[in-house]
């Protein structure tokens, strides 16, 4: 068998400065990937390829990041029924027509469509690791484990503005 991994497409290269916080996130929680430029207009035929021979490699997930039409996550879910994840990307209009043309897919066809930008690149690989997660055990304590710190360092936060309040600095 393979080894089990996350696709990352991007609709263009330009869009790597925002997945690059995907990559971090999986590389964090030593999650296996690829990352690719494939766009659903432009490359049609090359983007269903690779979709293709992805799932019979073992992909577990896909993670598709367009701007404008944002038509990438759409096509990719046409071309399998393993996850699809979607990260609108800021293009024009503030992102907002790529995250309707990512979110408003027809019925049957899903997109887990998460924020624009930034944060919704680290949360379609944090969403990607959970999904990969429920078939193994390990990545779901590596998961829990990255929660849990996130949440110890809100925590550490809180305490030193606490002090600061108390120290009369604020």
């Amino acid at each position: 068998m393979s080894q089990k991994f996350i696709a990352i497409l991007m609709g263009s290269d330009s869009d790597l400065p925002i997945m690059k916080s995907s990559v971090a996130v999986l590389r964090s929680l030593d999650v296996s990937f690829e990352i690719k430029v494939s766009s659903a207009h432009r490359t049609p035929a090359y983007t269903h390829d690779y979709v293709k021979d992805a799932d019979k490699r073992g992909a577990v997930a896909f993670i598709c990041a367009a701007g404008m039409a944002a038509h990438l996550a759409g096509a990719v879910a046409a071309a399998t029924t393993k996850p699809v994840i979607g990260v609108p990307i800021e293009s024009s209009l503030d992102g907002l027509d790529a995250l309707l043309s990512t979110v408003q897919m027809p019925g049957g066809i899903p997109v887990a469509t998460v924020a624009i930008g930034k944060a919704g690149a680290k949360n379609a690989a944090y969403l990607a690791a959970q999904i990969m997660a429920v078939a193994d055990p390990d990545l779901a304590e590596r998961v829990r484990l990255d929660r849990a710190a996130s949440a110890d360092a809100v925590i550490a936060k809180d305490k030193a503005l606490q002090l600061q309040l108390e120290n009369g600095e604020i």
